[in-house]
């Protein structure tokens, strides 16, 4: 943690919507007029898209078939927790930018599924904020979470992660039903070892959670909507915050435990933007009377 140069994690897995949630801190970084550093999880994998199926195969043949994304076999947790040190201790450090589609690599120059070079983040920025898979992950080798100034996790119940990542992966990544079956299936144990751990270290969760029936995933049709969900915020540590002014604001809220309100789906931009700007205020406001 630091006071100069502070860091917002948002961590989630696959499918559990962070890169909504990361747009709800754009527009109030735009609208408070705070620079942000941006940087995806997905630039910390340690494997492009050609040479992680080469290395499930492998593993496969070996009779591992849980090797997955999730893991630290996978990914880049040393540099990564280096990153955030550097960036709490300097301000600096260095990121890269994972190509998705061919959008993305007609704009940087470089194949789908491969990775950018390694660039220095943007100079002089108020903060930096991460969006990814392993914002608060800890393991007997690395503790991530001990760097991160507000932590945000983003925690759909899993019948409703599921759905919302079966119809991305099929809409927008062409996938079958069946692969991307398979891959949640492949990826159950380290989404029990090191996903579902960091909502522990997380400051605050945002659960959302349907009111029609979600009990078979992997047929539903249409993913719930907003107006069709509630959603739980669980606040890791209440003190400071001004939970009957939240229950005046929101129609409908409700509290449901000491650190915890309840509140219509459709009104979580609304309740992200009352709960946390006072948060990111807070550490821009350190981070002025530290310098």
């Amino acid at each position: 943690m630091s006071r100069s140069h502070p860091i917002i994690s948002i961590t989630g897995s696959s499918g559990a919507g962070t890169t909504s949630v990361k747009q709800t801190f754009a527009n109030i970084f735009r609208r408070e007029k705070v620079s942000a550093a941006f940087v995806e999880g997905d630039a910390f994998h340690r494997y492009n898209r050609a040479d992680m199926r080469i290395k499930m195969g492998e593993q496969s043949q070996l009779g591992n078939k849980h090797f997955s994304h999730f893991s630290p076999e996978t990914n880049l947790f040393n540099e990564l927790e280096r990153l955030f040190r550097d960036y709490g201790a300097t301000g600096a450090g260095t990121t890269r930018h994972y190509i998705h589609d061919d959008e993305e690599a007609a704009l940087y120059g470089t194949p789908p599924g491969t990775f950018t070079d390694w660039v220095p983040l943007p100079t002089d920025t108020d903060l930096l904020f991460y969006e990814g898979l392993h914002g608060a992950v800890v393991t007997d080798k690395v503790n991530v979470a001990q760097h991160a100034d507000l932590k945000v996790g983003v925690v759909p119940v899993i019948n409703l992660e599921w759905i919302q990542k079966l119809h991305r992966d099929r809409s927008a990544r062409g996938y079958t039903t069946e692969a991307v079956t398979d891959t949640i299936l492949r990826r159950m144990p380290d989404y029990v070892n090191y996903i579902c751990p960091q909502f522990a270290e997380t400051d605050i969760n945002f659960q959302r959670v349907p009111t029609v029936d979600t009990s078979n995933p992997f047929i539903a049709r249409w993913i719930p909507t907003p107006d069709e969900s509630m959603v739980v915020i669980r606040l890791r540590n209440p003190r400071g915050i001004d939970f009957p002014y939240l229950l005046s604001m929101i129609p409908n809220s409700f509290m449901s435990r000491a650190n915890s309100i309840v509140i219509h789906g459709s009104k979580l931009d609304l309740a992200m933007q009352l709960i946390l700007t006072p948060l990111i205020m807070q550490l821009i406001d350190r981070k002025r009377r530290a310098a």
